[in-house]
């Protein structure tokens, strides 16, 4: 579930989870966005899209928010959407801190996003972001795998999402859009 060209090391990696796990301590415990002491560098300073998402002990969903393009350094962006996913999730009351041992982090670090066609969509290798009119929903390339979706129940999935009829990505004034991510968790 891997972009060819991976944006970040291993070591990029573990450091953006660790920012997306303490940037939501930080928040619940004093209220305050976890101020990064240097610049970014490598993959972490580029302006990259990506997802926080947060599971419960159980494997529950607890939070995920993302942003599809960057447009300052990653480091910065993962800080505030380990925040948000932990306290702005519109599914889910805030995190408090007796959760915040319990919690996994994920990472998706997104590739730039492509115009396609559904035939060419490949679960499992492809997210997807279905827009038509005022309506958009996006779903991560993991989201498939994790349900066992085939290629038309993923695009109907991401219809769904986005509040629309369950088969509009077949409407030629529906747009479909792929991206790739590279998934870092704990």
């Amino acid at each position: 579930m891997t972009n060819v060209t991976d944006p970040l090391t291993e070591a990029e990696g573990r450091e953006g989870l660790k920012l997306a796990r303490r940037s939501l301590e930080t928040f619940v415990r004093t209220g305050r966005r976890l101020q990064h002491p240097e610049a970014f560098t490598g993959g972490l300073a580029e302006p990259f899209g990506a997802f926080v998402t947060i599971h419960e002990s159980s494997g529950a969903l607890r939070g995920c928010i993302g942003h599809m393009i960057g447009d300052g350094p990653l480091g910065d962006l993962l800080i505030d959407l380990g925040i948000s996913a932990g306290t702005r999730d519109p599914r889910f009351d805030p995190v408090r801190e007796p959760e915040l041992a319990g919690l996994k982090y994920e990472i998706s670090v997104l590739s730039p996003m492509k115009k396609t066609h559904a035939r060419d969509v490949t679960p499992g290798l492809h997210g997807l972001l279905i827009r038509s009119g005022h309506f958009s929903g996006v779903l991560l390339p993991q989201v498939a795998v994790e349900w066992g979706w085939g290629r038309e129940e993923f695009l109907a999935e991401t219809c769904r999402k986005a509040a629309l009829p369950k088969d509009a990505w077949k409407e030629t004034s529906t747009d479909i859009y792929t991206f790739t991510a590279q998934i870092f968790n704990e």
